[in-house]
Order: C-alpha cells, then sequence, then structure tokens
C-alpha cells in the first residue's frame, strides 16, 4: 500500500491525548470506589498503544474518561490541546464526532443500513461529506470493497468489525479509542482486525489506543501500559505476546505477595 501524507511528518512525542493526575470516583460513603487514582499518561500521535491490567484496575475507566464518554472527577484529561473537563454535552459531543473513532466489542452496527451508509454514518450526522479518496483508501485497507452493499446480518462477524474500524478511520479523527476490539471474534478474524488497526496507524499516520487483557492482541501494539488497582504501574515498549507475559506474570506474584 502507498503511504497516505498524513502517515509524514508526524512527531511521534507529541501526544494525541493526556491524562495528568487523572483521577475518577464511584459512589460516596461505603460505596464509594476509586476507579482511577492519579493516573498521568500520554498517547503519541501515530503511535500504538494498548491498556492492559486484571479486571477492575481502571482500564476502561481510563479509555472513558479519555475519550469524553466518562466525566473525570479529578485532574485533566486533555485531546490534543482541548481539556475534557472543561466542555459542555454538546460540546462534547461535537469533539466526539469529529476528533475521536471507537471501535468496541460489540459492533454497534444500525442493521437497516447498508455496509457503507453505516462506515459513512458519523460524517451524515456530521453534516459532512466523506472524502472519496480517503474513504477508498479505508475500504482497501479493511478489504471490504466487495461487501459495501450488504448489510450487517449479511456480514460475519469478522466482517462486521471490518465496518466497525472503517466507520472509526473514515473521519480521519485525532485517535480512535478501541475497547476489546476482537472479544467477539474468533482468533483469525480477530488477527485481520488488529492488523488493520495496526496498518492504520503504519500507513496512515493513525493514532489508536486499545484496551486489550490478551497478550497477543497487546503484541500489535508499539507500546503497552499497564493498571493496577487505578494506577499506573509499567510499560513495555516494543511488546512481544511473550514479554507481555512476563510482565503480567509479575503483577500476579506481587498480588500473592501483598
Amino acid at each position: 500500500m502507498h503511504r497516505h501524507p498524513a502517515a509524514t511528518g508526524r512527531v511521534h512525542t507529541v501526544a494525541a491525548a493526556e491524562a495528568t493526575q487523572l483521577s475518577k470516583v464511584y459512589g460516596e460513603g461505603e460505596t464509594r470506589v476509586v476507579a482511577l487514582d492519579g493516573v498521568s499518561v500520554g498517547f503519541a500521535r501515530g503511535r500504538f498503544t494498548a491498556i492492559m491490567g486484571p479486571s477492575g484496575s481502571g482500564k476502561s475507566t481510563l479509555m472513558h474518561c479519555m475519550a469524553g464518554l466518562d466525566a473525570i472527577t479529578a485532574g485533566s484529561a486533555r485531546i490534543g490541546d482541548t481539556e475534557l473537563s472543561t466542555l459542555g454535552d454538546r460540546q462534547l459531543t461535537k469533539l466526539r464526532r469529529e476528533s475521536v473513532g471507537f471501535v468496541f466489542q460489540a459492533f454497534n452496527l444500525l442493521p437497516t443500513l447498508t455496509a457503507l451508509e453505516n462506515i459513512t454514518l458519523p460524517m451524515t450526522i456530521a453534516r459532512r461529506r466523506p472524502d472519496r479518496q480517503w474513504l477508498d483508501t479505508i475500504v482497501d485497507t479493511v478489504g471490504l470493497s466487495g461487501r459495501l452493499s450488504h448489510r450487517p446480518a449479511q456480514l460475519s462477524g469478522g466482517q462486521q468489525q471490518r465496518v466497525a474500524v472503517a466507520r472509526a478511520l473514515a473521519s480521519r479523527p485525532e485517535i480512535i479509542f478501541a475497547d476489546e476490539p476482537t472479544g467477539n471474534l474468533d482468533s483469525r478474524s480477530g488477527a485481520e482486525i488488529l492488523g488493520f488497526l495496526s496498518e492504520s496507524v503504519r500507513e496512515l499516520g493513525q493514532t489508536v489506543v486499545m484496551v486489550t487483557h490478551d497478550p497477543v492482541a497487546a503484541a500489535y501494539a508499539d507500546r503497552v501500559v499497564f493498571l493496577s488497582d487505578g494506577r499506573l504501574t509499567d510499560e513495555l515498549l516494543g511488546p512481544t505476546a511473550e514479554s507481555v507475559l512476563d510482565r503480567m506474570g509479575l503483577f500476579k506474584a506481587k498480588d500473592r505477595t501483598t
């Protein structure tokens, strides 16, 4: 594939999104739960970052706060230069629509729309005309050229998730957040989706942040950050499935000794 112009000139040290001393607390009194406890982390432009940690570690909460889906309790959450806590509901909706792409475990496609209509839906809602050349590049990247007129019920799970990935990429967002994007897929389809996300970073200059519990999925990323009990505990550059497993094993060993 030809490298898209958007992929050139990227400065990887500049954060597409950044948390500073970010805290998120649910409930009060006896029901009070600290989901995030002073987390500071940046997600560089043009890079693929995986967030890992045991159940209840705060990884999905961190992603939801960084994506503007959940309000923060204290600290700072920014996408580019925009501080999310200063935005009202309408401004947050606009930011998510224009600057953020989402891929979830559930495909979240509208059953009455074709694959192409699902891909372009965010732009249709925003009353923006798709960039046809970019759209063709995305459709080619995820291998959907022969499926654009199909509705979700006519597609396999892997194909439906390809549509969801294409939808996330189509508006050329600042950053894509993916929450367990392969959780409902078999290993082959999951590998295809992870390959597409990785290729969007390498070839299209996209920025991807993915929550996963799977060391094999995390190995597609450039970097893995680890959370435990709502705190950032470690990170790994150039991960392999084996190195991620080893690092997770250390966390489990610490848990057994505390």
